[in-house]
């Protein structure tokens, strides 16, 4: 692993999860967190042709393990620092991507409302640009970014183009509350009418390219964020003498990780991999809590924010196909420990009675 990667862990270890109940409490993150992230040169690693795969899930999942809130905010904008540095808009990319790549800029995204059938946001041609209108119903980092991608389906392309995060005419953001990772500063986006001019215009593919661009690597990536909570998890199991507990856990974050690389290779299995990591994630935070006992669910307790933080993970950056495959899981698991009731035993009401007998 590189020395990106080390200082990644140092950074989530002594930086970020120090202060990620602050950050939850509050649901605010520090300035200082995106700054440090930028000093150590973060902010540019999509661009980075340097790093390999297994670095930057490395990194991702250290800086998930550190702060939710932070990670998840700073990840967004790897996606439009990546959409940038890939367009053939040349001045687009002379004027935005060496500040992106630093850090100077911050930027978030929106497309994933155009990947269902039905897209949420449209684009239509007009004179000199084009005009989006629909919703995208979560967006991170709103008052905290400078730029953001916004994507909208014109029959079978997607256009995407880069705006001021900001407030305009045709735009508006409503913030929302979240269960957990409020520090994102995820808001509802309603676009009508909302013009962008052609040389804000920095990406037209097909539909079929866009998803077949996003399907696999993006997938890739989200599946890191509840395998660093997991791993965080594991490491609060150890620290509480459940040794044995957090190395079976380690081996399943282990064996999930390795189903995401494989997801690469086999995309059709990438669902399943992504399923696989939000599970472990959630019953390693549940496990947190059982190893913690009662206090694991006081405010303030890094147990209960994990499950709570898990549970936002069980559906960010989801799919219909992930959705499905989480129910199976969590429904086949409920059969498998459900128990016929002994006839021996009588039943649940006989015992009841037996006792108001006694």
């Amino acid at each position: 692993m590189t020395e990106l990667v080390g200082r990644a862990r140092v950074v989530a270890d002594e930086v970020l999860f120090p202060a990620a109940a602050e950050v939850d409490r509050t649901g605010r993150v520090p300035a200082g967190h995106f700054e440090r992230l930028a000093a150590e040169g973060f902010y540019g690693i999509s661009v980075d042709e340097t790093l390999g795969l297994p670095e930057v899930v490395a990194i991702l999942e250290a800086l998930a393990g550190g702060c939710l809130s932070t990670m998840f905010t700073w990840l967004q904008h790897l996606g439009l620092t990546r959409g940038i540095y890939a367009s053939t808009n040349e001045a687009l990319r002379e004027r935005y991507l060496g500040d992106l790549a630093a850090g100077r800029l911050r930027g978030g995204v929106s497309y994933a409302a155009v990947i269902p059938p039905k897209p949420k946001v449209t684009a239509r041609r007009v004179d000199g640009g084009y005009v989006f209108d629909g919703e995208a119903p979560f967006v991170s980092g709103w008052g905290l970014i400078d730029l953001l991608q916004v994507a909208g389906r014109d029959g079978d392309t997607i256009v995407s183009g880069v705006i001021d995060a900001v407030a305009a005419e045709g735009l508006t953001a409503e913030p929302l509350t979240l269960v957990a990772a409020q520090g994102t500063a995820t808001a509802h986006l309603g676009f009508e009418g909302f013009f962008v001019p052609d040389e804000r215009i920095y990406s037209t593919v097909s539909y079929e390219e866009f998803v077949a661009g996003n399907a696999a690597f993006a997938s890739r990536l989200n599946g890191c964020a509840p395998l660093g909570v997991a791993e965080r998890a594991a490491r609060l199991i150890e620290e509480a003498g459940q040794g044995e507990v957090a190395d079976r856990l380690r081996k399943e974050i282990g064996d999930a990780r390795d189903r995401l690389d494989g997801g690469l290779i086999d995309q059709e299995s990438m669902p399943a991999a992504r399923v696989a990591a939000a599970e472990v994630a959630y019953r390693s935070a549940g496990a947190l809590v059982a190893a913690t006992g009662s206090s694991g669910i006081l405010g303030g307790n890094h147990a209960q924010r994990l499950v709570r933080e898990a549970t936002f993970l069980l559906v960010a950056g989801g799919r219909p196909e992930i959705k499905a495959g989480l129910l199976r899981t969590f429904g086949n698991f409920l059969t498998k420990f459900r128990r016929p009731v002994d006839p021996g035993q009588g039943s649940f009401d006989a015992v009841v009675r037996a006792r108001q007998t006694l």
